[in-house]
């Protein structure tokens, strides 16, 4: 973070020392609210918790090096109080992010002035801004979130790890409402907001697509005002392909910049392949520069994610050779989202951070490429937060399974009966002969995919974060395939 002394950052988040804080004291280690990750120069922030309570802490953290506890009750170590318990907390850390944002991005600083870089979307957000730190890396300094680190307490936390070396601020806005990403942007206001696409992730939340797109447009909304040329004011990076993304240039004063297939985008793709291992191929189009693009990253859908990685590095300055071979060069980051691995002759492809139904067509169309040939085999879980949509939605999905040809389709948790229930009225149909398997958790779809899989066959896992899928490839990695 940037270097501050304790009576600096007390004036600034609006705490009051307390303890035996030092108002000289100087703070210039990460802002932590695990105190296992606290260092020399912390400032560790006290939260609670349904199990813990980071107050408890506060001593050791300090003995570990922390300056001080940023705490909303008196603690017996060197503190900042803020009011209002967590929240308090939560908004001293805003401020202090704000702070930092506002000092970074200052363009009096030139050439040193760091860029703040938004990205949302309904899925493939965090793909999509690991993309986009690996692509624009070589240009500078770069601080991204780890994983999907995008909410309230995320967010600032994320800012604070950026100092003055830090040229580029790539940062993932996540909604659970209205409001909320406007609220992340007042964090850091960005000058570059990608819009990947409105699906139906938090449809229980918000209602319906235009609520969801209302939500995801705070983005562009935030953004300042645009200029003639790369470099200056602010530019929001649309995908063209989607119609209510697409719409969102109508709700933004900055510059706009389409990318996805069409003739009209800015930034596209021709030329697209899905190659026998899943990974994409394509030739990028950018600013009358051609380059090839072979991407490392499994599924079709990835070619969105690297167009919206590629306009990013338009605006920065990188031309249609240099953002090729970035794109290319780029490796997962983020775990359990299309992670491939190998298991006594089997392919298998996790992908159980999270679902929605476009993330879960997405999932089953790379199944379905990677097999060719082979015995393609799903385990899914059910998609939540889909509202009075949700069993309508997760019958398609077993609908789509089915005729994608899984040869077992184990299905997990009562609430995704629905994927079981689509999957086997395509059989009665007679447009599947495949097995279904309902189980009741990651243990027993183990177990079930343990005695099913041999060697050749193409497994992926897919579910919601709240079923925990990611633990059966771990349980099948500890043992041997039958």
């Amino acid at each position: 973070m940037i270097a501050l002394t304790l009576d600096r950052i007390a004036e600034i988040t609006g705490t009051a020392l307390g303890g035996s804080a030092r108002p000289d004291a100087p703070v210039g280690g990460p802002v932590v609210v695990d105190s296992r990750l606290v260092g020399p120069g912390s400032l560790f922030a006290a939260l609670g918790g349904e199990r813990v309570d980071g107050h408890d802490y506060a001593r050791a953290a300090v003995e570990a090096g922390a300056v001080a506890v940023l705490a909303s009750r008196p603690v017996d170590a060197p503190h900042l109080l803020a009011r209002g318990g967590d929240d308090g907390v939560v908004e001293a850390l805003a401020r202090l992010a704000r702070y930092t944002a506002d000092t970074l991005a200052d363009p009096a600083r030139g050439a040193d002035a760091a860029e703040i870089i938004g990205v949302t979307g309904s899925s493939g957000k965090t793909t999509t801004k690991d993309l986009i730190a690996q692509v624009i890396a070589g240009r500078g300094a770069t601080v991204a979130p780890a994983g999907s680190f995008n909410n309230e307490i995320g967010h600032p936390l994320t800012v604070l790890r950026a100092d003055t070396g830090t040229r580029h601020l790539v940062l993932e806005v996540a909604a659970r409402g209205i409001g909320h990403i406007a609220h992340l942007c007042r964090v850091a206001p960005p000058r570059i907001g990608v819009v990947l696409n409105v699906g139906s992730a938090h449809m229980g939340e918000f209602g319906d697509r235009d609520a969801i797109a209302k939500a995801k447009g705070e983005l562009v909304e935030s953004l300042p005002p645009g200029a003639d040329a790369p470099g200056r004011g602010g530019v929001a990076v649309l995908n063209a392909d989607d119609p209510a993304v697409r719409a969102m240039a109508d709700r933004t004063d900055a510059r706009t910049v389409f990318y996805g297939t069409g003739e009209d985008a800015d930034v596209r793709a021709t030329g697209v392949v899905l190659r026998e291992d899943g990974t994409a191929a394509f030739t990028l189009h950018l600013d009358g520069g051609t380059a090839p693009v072979e991407l490392a990253l499994v599924g079709a859908h990835q070619v969105h994610n690297a167009l919206a990685a590629a306009a990013v590095a338009r605006e920065l300055g990188m031309d249609a050779a240099g953002t090729a071979a970035a794109l290319g060069a780029a490796t997962p980051v983020s775990r359990w989202r299309m992670e491939v691995t190998e298991h006594d002759g089997a392919t298998l492809v996790n992908d159980a951070y999270n679902a929605n139904p476009e993330s879960m067509r997405a999932a089953l169309t790379t199944l379905g490429a990677l097999a060719r040939g082979r015995r393609p085999i799903a385990v899914l879980g059910h998609m939540a937060e889909l509202g009075a949509q949700e069993r309508i939605e997760h019958e398609k999905i077993g609908e789509l399974a089915a005729r994608t040809g899984a040869a077992h389709l184990i299905v997990v948790g009562d609430q995704a009966e629905g994927i079981a229930a689509g999957a086997e009225r395509t059989g009665r149909e007679g447009h599947w002969s495949g097995e279904t398997v309902r189980v009741a958790d990651a243990a027993a779809a183990a177990a079930a995919l343990r005695a099913r899989m041999r060697a050749g066959d193409v497994v992926i896992v897919k579910g919601s974060r709240v079923a925990a899928l990611e633990q059966v490839i771990d349980l099948i990695a500890e043992g041997d395939v039958r």
